[in-house]
């Protein structure tokens, strides 16, 4: 499932953002700078709304520190601030979209759309592809080299989360919130259990290796090298 932090202190338009993007998947609202910027570096999303006139820490700021810690998710600005300044300033600082307020609600949900395609790699037909690894987000079928994988719920929601991530390390927590989630009743040893597993089923249809475990720090999903 898609995770969407949307950080804007107005909180019909947040309301109303946020029932757009349920659509697609969970949201999480922020109304103030400050919580804002500790969602944006603690949670695992695949997209931020942001606005850049907040209470407390402002929009540039939030999106200067991301930026600053590594923290690459995809940005969409939504300012009343419609000045070329504004705009070049944004996008120098790292925003990958920036959209003016008053919106059209079909314009928003198609730059969310591009901006999710453009990241997570997703082709026109719904398949993310990774060599001859094939991943289709319609059915959940998973086939290398044309031989189907066999994937439970959750092995499926990790392979496609270690890919869409591919060469970005993940800890074990971040795998535990984005596939679990907090509330979870569940022990985070369930994430060696799943990935022992997802691993076995990748092996069996004779998939290249491509997990490699950082000892105390996480997991990243690497392609061979082709030297």
């Amino acid at each position: 499932m898609l995770k969407f932090l949307v950080i804007e202190d107005e909180r019909n338009l947040s309301d109303s953002i946020a029932d757009m993007l349920r659509r697609l998947g969970k949201v999480e609202q922020v109304f103030n700078g400050e919580d804002g910027l500790y969602q944006a570096e603690k949670g695992v999303y695949d997209l931020i709304i942001l606005d850049l006139m907040l209470p407390g820490l402002d929009g540039f700021t939030i999106l200067n520190e991301l930026r600053r810690k590594k923290i690459n998710t995809p940005v969409l600005i939504l300012s009343a601030k419609d000045s070329l300044e504004d705009k070049v300033r944004a996008f120098k600082d790292g925003t990958d979209d920036y959209l003016t307020k008053p919106f059209h609600r079909e314009e928003l949900m198609l730059r969310v759309k591009a901006l999710l395609k453009r990241s997570m790699g997703i082709e026109e037909s719904n398949v993310i592809e990774n060599g001859n690894l094939k991943i289709n987000l319609n059915n959940h079928v998973v086939t290398y080299e044309d031989r189907i994988i066999q994937l439970q719920g959750k092995e499926f929601d990790l392979l496609l989360y270690l890919v869409q991530n591919k060469d970005v390390i993940v800890t074990k927590e971040q795998i535990f919130d984005r596939i679990w989630g907090f509330d979870s009743s569940t022990s985070i040893t369930v994430v060696e259990v799943y990935m022992s597993n997802l691993r076995k089923q990748l092996k069996k249809q004779n998939v290249p290796n491509m997990i490699r475990t950082l000892r105390n720090v996480g997991y990243i999903w690497e392609n061979p090298s082709e030297d």
